[in-house]
């Protein structure tokens, strides 16, 4: 889809993105509908007040996909995360959100090579990530891009623990 444009997010997207981050949240993981749990952790984690400090942090750390200047996915990178199974401090794909009606069209292998990009602009030469483990689909799109599996860790959500498979890719220039 060619209308689809990627920049980094600006300070007035905040309120745009957090919608489409609880969206895409509530449609992945509410398997069992919305918890309250789930409620105080989107509301907590994608507040605009939230967003608005990551971008005011590290502009580079949101990125955005926009269909029509309205943004349809979200990418979050941290530059320096430590890595939960090798202990080491590398660059992380915090986020990867595309809303429902854009997969499919390269909304998130744009981000993904936006994320490259900006990771290997900042030296960075590696990354990894996170990935609920009952989420096939992201998975194999994770696969599909030259991410390998490192093993499991525990997310821990209030009184709830959920397994995440850690994936990790060493980048290349584009």
């Amino acid at each position: 889809m060619s209308e689809i444009t990627f920049a980094r997010a600006e300070l007035s997207d905040a309120l745009r993105i957090s919608v489409l981050l609880k969206t895409v949240y509530i449609q992945t993981y509410a398997v069992d509908g919305v918890s309250h749990e789930f409620a105080n952790f989107i509301t907590q984690r994608f507040s605009v007040d939230h967003l608005e400090g990551i971008i005011k942090q590290n502009p580079n750390a949101l990125l955005v996909a926009s269909f029509k200047n309205n943004p349809v996915g979200v990418a979050e990178l941290i530059f320096d995360s430590q890595c939960p199974l090798r202990k080491q401090r590398v660059a992380e794909l915090s986020k990867l959100y595309v809303l429902d009606q854009f997969n499919g069209q390269g909304v998130g292998a744009g981000l993904l090579e936006l994320t490259e990009k900006t990771l290997l602009e900042a030296g960075r030469t590696e990354l990894f990530l996170e990935v609920y483990a009952e989420n096939p689909k992201a998975i194999t799109f994770y696969k599909k891009y030259g991410f390998t599996t490192l093993g499991e860790v525990d997310f821990p959500m209030e009184t709830n623990t959920y397994k995440n498979l850690v994936m990790n890719k060493k980048l290349q220039e584009l």
